[in-house]
């Protein structure tokens, strides 16, 4: 049953009954202001967050934020303040103010120095020119999705889930003298035929960058795996509709949209050659021809002599040529980016 009312303008409008009756929507003219108020009345005062959610997302912030600046920007300020000073690490009343005479001995005095900076260019050299390009090229031919490139994703990405410290036990087996893989195959495990992959200072260096680049190729592979999948599908079929082959169309059109990638990949790079340390310490605890700057910094806070602020100014040292490679980079690629 419909209900018919008249209005002033003599049409007729008609209502279900238990339907309220809405103001016009054409004219908000005939929306009255107490309407107005009882429709916004709600809105305006329904709570959102109720004090006990508010309480715990200030917690779940909170508490993640304070352990945040306890652990990584107060430990790195206090550091950085050690390395201008002398101390034992026994009583905070030993701590004695020696100026730039840590940096000074650093650089002149300590014959381990300089090696162990050349060992994280060579660090950075090696993982550059060998595990970024294969891990680009197994990433590339993953995202052909080839017959069971799950698998392969899995297996090749397998490493990087390893702890480091784990890495290097399995290398260690496989650079064993006597009974390792490597010496089995090529029959140097007999004795005096042996070759001691870890001992030898010629050797074991490079014998730990095969290592290294074993975990970041799988790194690498992931990272550009990821890039792909940005790559507009169309751009590469209007490379091969034009008569460009396979390499012309990765070279011209899916290259260059990789910049981000490459700009995420070199930075993650130089950060892994810089913060290089669990692999040389299981190998050999960074004894000759390993020596690294974190090697160098460990040895002189925990060692036997305690030298907590030459160590911290060694750690310094490795946090200045990190930012001093990082941030210009960062900072031209962005300008490119932005004029782009």
């Amino acid at each position: 049953m419909t209900v018919t009312r008249n209005t002033g303008t003599g049409t007729g409008a008609t209502r279900t009954p238990g339907t309220a009756a809405l103001p016009p929507s054409g004219n908000p003219k005939n929306v009255t202001a107490h309407q107005t108020k009882r429709l916004r009345k709600p809105l305006g005062h329904r709570r959102l967050l109720t004090r006990r959610d508010r309480v715990t997302l200030g917690l779940m912030a909170g508490v993640p934020t304070i352990l945040h600046v306890m652990l990584v920007w107060l430990t790195a300020l206090a550091s950085i303040a050690l390395a201008f000073t002398t101390w034992d690490g026994i009583g905070f009343d030993s701590i004695r103010w020696v100026g730039l005479d840590n940096f000074r001995e650093l650089f002149t005095s300590n014959p381990q120095f300089w090696p162990a900076v050349e060992h994280n260019v060579v660090w950075f050299v090696v993982l550059i020119l060998i595990p970024t390009p294969l891990g680009l090229f197994l990433a590339v031919q993953l995202d052909k999705k080839i017959r069971f490139s799950k698998v392969y994703q899995t297996a090749f990405f397998l490493p990087v889930v390893l702890s480091m410290a784990v890495i290097g036990f399995v290398w260690q087996l496989v650079y064993n003298p006597d009974t390792g893989l490597i010496n089995s195959i090529i029959g140097a495990n007999e004795p005096g035929h042996y070759i001691d992959w870890i001992g030898d200072p010629d050797l074991n260096l490079w014998s730990v960058l095969i290592a290294a680049s074993w975990r970041h190729t799988g790194y690498m592979m992931i990272l550009y795996l990821a890039g792909l999948k940005g790559v507009d599908p169309a751009l590469r079929e209007a490379s091969s509709l034009d008569g460009a082959n396979e390499w012309q169309t990765f070279r011209n059109v899916t290259f260059p949209t990789l910049r981000p990638t490459n700009t995420v990949v070199l930075v993650v790079t130089i950060i892994e050659a810089l913060r290089a340390f669990d692999l040389v310490f299981v190998f050999n605890k960074g004894a000759a021809g390993t020596e690294l700057l974190s090697i160098l910094v460990t040895d002189n806070i925990i060692g036997e002599s305690s030298r907590i602020g030459y160590g911290s100014a060694i750690a310094v040292v490795l946090l200045v040529i990190s930012l001093a490679v990082i941030v210009p980079y960062l900072i031209a690629t962005f300008r490119k980016e932005r004029r782009a």
